[in-house]
């Protein structure tokens, strides 16, 4: 084997490839399926070649290849799973909370909201985390109990 040149089976036509590179969403994986064009085609003879026309690191590249040759297309366009660190406020709860928000009951703060989950769930959440979350994201705020006879005044 020569140096800098690749030997790696392509499952996939050059047709097949250019069809999927015009309708790829993902410029990730757009960048990686014409890596593979780029081969089966022959326009290229070496990673270093390909990383080049595409404007990557050799190194990456050779790392795509490893994964399309580990597992073919479908490990080559797989999305990694996120790193970070757990949601405060996990998934189910957030379930929850929009339920409760969604009632009539309803809540007259974000303090009311911080104790809710942690009697009720056992989630200790930040006044700060449980504002993003209820404000931001899920777009809601808690509602403020109102007399419905008075003129829209909160009663307290």
């Amino acid at each position: 084997m020569m140096a800098g040149i690749y030997k790696i089976e392509i499952a996939e036509t050059e047709q097949e490839l250019k069809k999927m590179l015009a309708i790829e969403k993902s410029g990730a994986n757009k960048e990686r399926i014409q890596v593979l064009y780029l081969l089966s085609s022959k326009q290229v003879k070496t990673i270093k070649e390909a990383a080049s026309i595409i404007g990557r690191n050799r190194v990456t590249v050779q790392d795509w290849l490893t994964k399309y040759r580990q597992g073919g297309l479908e490990n080559l366009l797989a999305k990694k799973a996120s790193s970070g660190r757990p949601r405060t406020i996990p998934k189910w709860a957030e379930k929850s909370l929009i339920k409760r928000l969604e009632s009539s009951e309803g809540f007259n703060s974000y303090g009311e909201i911080c104790e809710w989950l942690t009697t009720k769930l056992g989630i200790e959440a930040k006044y700060k985390t449980v504002h993003q979350l209820v404000y931001y994201r899920l777009g809601a705020s808690p509602k403020i109990a109102r007399d419905s006879r008075s003129s829209g005044v909160p009663t307290v």
